[in-house]
Protein backbone atom coordinates (compact mmCIF):
# COMPACT_ATOMS: atom_id res chain seq x y z
CA UNK A 1 0.00 0.00 0.00
CA UNK A 2 1.19 3.49 -0.77
CA UNK A 3 2.48 5.42 2.23
CA UNK A 4 1.53 8.93 3.31
CA UNK A 5 4.90 10.20 2.19
CA UNK A 6 3.87 9.18 -1.35
CA UNK A 7 0.58 11.09 -1.08
CA UNK A 8 -1.31 7.82 -0.60
CA UNK A 9 -3.88 6.77 1.91
CA UNK A 10 -3.74 3.91 4.38
CA UNK A 11 -6.66 1.52 4.65
CA UNK A 12 -7.07 2.59 8.29
CA UNK A 13 -8.03 6.01 6.94
CA UNK A 14 -11.07 4.62 5.10
CA UNK A 15 -14.19 5.80 6.95
CA UNK A 16 -16.73 3.16 7.94
CA UNK A 17 -19.77 5.02 6.58
CA UNK A 18 -22.13 2.21 7.63
CA UNK A 19 -21.19 2.75 11.27
CA UNK A 20 -21.47 6.53 10.99
CA UNK A 21 -24.87 6.29 9.28
CA UNK A 22 -26.19 3.78 11.84
CA UNK A 23 -25.29 6.20 14.62
CA UNK A 24 -26.92 9.25 13.03
CA UNK A 25 -30.01 7.27 11.93
CA UNK A 26 -30.58 6.42 15.62
CA UNK A 27 -30.96 10.10 16.53
CA UNK A 28 -34.53 11.43 16.76
CA UNK A 29 -33.46 14.80 15.37
CA UNK A 30 -31.86 13.37 12.21
CA UNK A 31 -33.48 14.22 8.89
CA UNK A 32 -31.99 12.54 5.80
CA UNK A 33 -30.76 14.96 3.11
CA UNK A 34 -32.80 13.09 0.48
CA UNK A 35 -35.38 10.34 0.33
CA UNK A 36 -35.92 7.67 -2.31
CA UNK A 37 -39.60 7.84 -3.27
CA UNK A 38 -39.77 4.77 -5.51
CA UNK A 39 -37.42 1.89 -6.09
CA UNK A 40 -35.13 2.25 -9.06
CA UNK A 41 -36.01 0.90 -12.49
CA UNK A 42 -33.26 -0.77 -14.44
CA UNK A 43 -33.36 -1.76 -18.09
CA UNK A 44 -30.30 -3.76 -19.06
CA UNK A 45 -30.04 -4.76 -22.70
CA UNK A 46 -26.51 -6.05 -22.18
CA UNK A 47 -24.99 -3.13 -24.08
CA UNK A 48 -26.06 0.13 -22.43
CA UNK A 49 -28.10 -0.28 -19.22
CA UNK A 50 -30.43 2.53 -18.21
CA UNK A 51 -31.50 3.33 -14.65
CA UNK A 52 -34.33 5.57 -13.46
CA UNK A 53 -34.70 6.96 -9.94
CA UNK A 54 -37.28 9.12 -8.19
CA UNK A 55 -36.29 10.97 -5.03
CA UNK A 56 -36.99 14.06 -2.96
CA UNK A 57 -34.11 16.45 -2.33
CA UNK A 58 -33.96 20.16 -1.67
CA UNK A 59 -37.74 20.24 -1.27
CA UNK A 60 -38.33 18.95 -4.80
CA UNK A 61 -39.37 15.65 -6.28
CA UNK A 62 -36.81 14.64 -8.88
CA UNK A 63 -37.23 11.97 -11.54
CA UNK A 64 -34.01 11.20 -13.44
CA UNK A 65 -32.62 8.56 -15.75
CA UNK A 66 -29.16 7.86 -17.08
CA UNK A 67 -27.16 5.16 -18.76
CA UNK A 68 -23.87 3.53 -17.85
CA UNK A 69 -21.24 1.00 -18.81
CA UNK A 70 -22.98 -1.57 -16.58
CA UNK A 71 -26.00 -1.61 -14.27
CA UNK A 72 -24.12 -0.25 -11.24
CA UNK A 73 -22.67 2.59 -13.33
CA UNK A 74 -26.15 3.41 -14.65
CA UNK A 75 -27.56 3.44 -11.10
CA UNK A 76 -24.71 5.67 -9.87
CA UNK A 77 -25.13 8.06 -12.80
CA UNK A 78 -28.91 8.36 -12.34
CA UNK A 79 -28.55 8.97 -8.59
CA UNK A 80 -25.83 11.57 -9.06
CA UNK A 81 -27.85 13.31 -11.76
CA UNK A 82 -30.88 13.47 -9.45
CA UNK A 83 -28.89 14.70 -6.44
CA UNK A 84 -26.70 17.22 -8.27
CA UNK A 85 -29.21 20.15 -8.27
CA UNK A 86 -29.44 20.08 -4.45
CA UNK A 87 -25.86 18.92 -3.81
CA UNK A 88 -23.59 20.07 -6.67
CA UNK A 89 -20.46 18.60 -5.03
CA UNK A 90 -21.89 15.09 -5.58
CA UNK A 91 -20.48 15.28 -9.11
CA UNK A 92 -16.99 14.89 -7.60
CA UNK A 93 -17.84 11.60 -5.85
CA UNK A 94 -16.45 8.53 -7.59
CA UNK A 95 -16.61 4.80 -7.09
CA UNK A 96 -13.10 3.63 -6.22
CA UNK A 97 -13.78 -0.06 -5.72
CA UNK A 98 -16.69 -2.48 -6.02
CA UNK A 99 -16.90 -5.99 -4.64
CA UNK A 100 -19.70 -8.52 -4.36
CA UNK A 101 -19.62 -11.68 -2.32
CA UNK A 102 -22.10 -14.51 -2.38
CA UNK A 103 -23.29 -15.88 0.97
CA UNK A 104 -25.07 -19.20 1.40
CA UNK A 105 -23.56 -20.70 -1.74
CA UNK A 106 -25.90 -23.67 -1.46
CA UNK A 107 -28.79 -21.33 -2.27
CA UNK A 108 -27.54 -20.92 -5.83
CA UNK A 109 -29.05 -17.96 -7.65
CA UNK A 110 -31.22 -17.20 -4.59
CA UNK A 111 -28.18 -16.60 -2.40
CA UNK A 112 -27.75 -13.41 -0.44
CA UNK A 113 -25.14 -11.11 -1.96
CA UNK A 114 -23.01 -8.65 -0.01
CA UNK A 115 -21.94 -5.59 -1.99
CA UNK A 116 -19.18 -3.34 -0.68
CA UNK A 117 -18.30 0.00 -2.26
CA UNK A 118 -15.36 2.30 -1.67
CA UNK A 119 -16.15 5.87 -2.69
CA UNK A 120 -14.10 9.04 -2.69
CA UNK A 121 -14.55 12.76 -3.29
CA UNK A 122 -10.80 13.27 -3.63
CA UNK A 123 -10.40 14.23 0.04
CA UNK A 124 -12.09 11.39 1.90
CA UNK A 125 -12.49 7.68 1.22
CA UNK A 126 -15.44 5.82 2.74
CA UNK A 127 -16.86 2.30 2.66
CA UNK A 128 -20.49 1.15 2.53
CA UNK A 129 -21.94 -2.36 2.36
CA UNK A 130 -25.39 -3.80 1.73
CA UNK A 131 -26.97 -7.25 1.62
CA UNK A 132 -29.74 -8.45 -0.68
CA UNK A 133 -30.74 -11.46 -2.73
CA UNK A 134 -30.61 -9.05 -5.69
CA UNK A 135 -27.12 -7.78 -6.56
CA UNK A 136 -28.52 -4.66 -8.24
CA UNK A 137 -30.66 -3.82 -5.19
CA UNK A 138 -27.66 -4.26 -2.88
CA UNK A 139 -25.59 -2.05 -5.19
CA UNK A 140 -28.31 0.62 -5.32
CA UNK A 141 -28.73 0.70 -1.53
CA UNK A 142 -24.95 0.90 -1.06
CA UNK A 143 -24.80 3.84 -3.49
CA UNK A 144 -27.65 5.57 -1.62
CA UNK A 145 -25.79 5.11 1.67
CA UNK A 146 -22.52 6.27 0.15
CA UNK A 147 -24.07 9.47 -1.21
CA UNK A 148 -26.01 10.12 1.99
CA UNK A 149 -22.79 9.80 3.98
CA UNK A 150 -20.85 12.35 1.93
CA UNK A 151 -23.72 14.86 2.04
CA UNK A 152 -23.99 14.55 5.82
CA UNK A 153 -20.20 14.71 6.20
CA UNK A 154 -19.92 17.87 4.03
CA UNK A 155 -22.64 19.55 6.11
CA UNK A 156 -20.91 18.55 9.35
CA UNK A 157 -17.52 19.84 8.20
CA UNK A 158 -19.11 23.09 6.97
CA UNK A 159 -20.49 23.75 10.49
CA UNK A 160 -17.00 23.58 12.02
Amino acid sequence: MVGKEDGGIRFSEVIDADRELNIIHSLKRYRPPFRILRNYHLVDNGVEPEATVVLRAGGKEIHEADTGVGPVDALANALKKALKPAFPFIEGVHLVDYSARIHESRSGTKATVSVTLLLSDGDLVWKVSELSQNINQASFQALVGGYEFVIVEKRRRKKR
